[in-house]
């Protein structure tokens, strides 16, 4: 048997744990993609052929990113998907607040065009269903089709938003930890909860690891949008879901948007706030055929 020196067994060696270390391990070391903003860094991720079209998912209040997981496998195969961490959820920047639409709608807005992206279609629910309104008003011509879930043009009143916001920034931790309690009625039909709890959890804990600042921030965000009198001039291509059983944003909050935007379209799901987590399939069947239509 021939002997090798030192420094060439350890290159065998190096170049044989290379081979066998598996490339999904590998992929994990990869630094997170990340745009650098004023006061810190947006988290994104990017799923798909790079030259397919762009479509941007948008999270709602008290989520990440990883709320569309179920969605990612039949969209990537169409799409380039972009998914970001809204600032304040995730592991986006928080930045002192209040927040606005505008600023989060700047956000994407600024993403895209770091990422080379001219025009993408975008998907957002709740808040990010806000932010998809303020680009429809706004950057009509970043836009392909939109797809506005479980949202409004006036989410709540003022007086409901400032009670959370002072709440959370007394309570911190506590306030969220409680918020998670109250939020399971709101974003999950009980059948669903009841029998799907390990996802649930998966989504609670979402919430329950958003920073306090950041959420009270968001809050602000949400509190301060009104685009009730400002839908009339949209036209871009624009659907429109709700679940029947959303207590949130309500069927007639989307019948609302459906009524005020030309030539949209409004699909209702069995669901409760979140449809894209409780109907999965059915919601990812639904968008998918509007999306890649021309």
């Amino acid at each position: 048997m021939t002997s090798c020196s030192f420094r060439s067994c350890r290159n065998l060696r190096q170049l044989l744990q290379a081979i066998a270390f598996p490339v999904a391990l590998q992929q994990k070391r990869a630094p997170m993609p990340t745009l650098a903003l004023p006061h810190g860094n947006l988290y994104y991720q990017l799923n798909g052929q790079p030259d397919a079209p762009t479509l941007v998912l948008s999270n709602s209040l008290g989520t990440d990113l990883g709320m569309w997981d179920a969605q990612i496998p039949a969209l990537a195969e169409h799409f380039s998907v972009l998914r970001y961490d809204t600032r304040g959820h995730g592991r986006s920047l928080v930045s002192n607040g209040p927040y606005s639409i505008e600023q989060h709608a700047g956000d994407v807005l600024v993403l895209l065009d770091a990422l080379g992206v001219q025009r993408a279609s975008f998907c957002g629910l709740s808040m990010g269903g806000l932010i998809g309104q303020w680009l429809l008003m706004h950057a009509a011509h970043r836009l392909n089709r939109v797809v506005l879930c479980n949202t409004a043009a006036k989410i709540a009143n003022a007086e409901i938003w400032n009670t959370r916001i002072e709440t959370v920034m007394r309570d911190g931790k506590a306030a969220m930890l409680g918020l998670r309690e109250a939020s399971i009625a709101r974003w999950f039909s009980p059948g669903f909860a009841a029998t799907q709890p390990e996802e649930v959890e998966r989504i609670l804990d979402m919430l329950v690891n958003t920073s306090p600042i950041g959420y009270a921030a968001n809050c602000s965000a949400v509190r301060d949008a009104d685009y009730r009198k400002d839908m009339s001039s949209v036209r871009v291509p624009t659907l429109i879901v709700c679940g029947d059983h959303d207590p949130v944003t309500t069927v007639a909050d989307s019948q609302f948007l459906a009524d005020a935007i030309q030539g949209s379209k409004l699909l209702s799901l069995p669901t409760a706030h979140l449809s894209n987590v409780e109907a999965q399939a059915t919601f990812t069947a639904a968008i998918l055929p509007f999306l890649l239509q021309s």
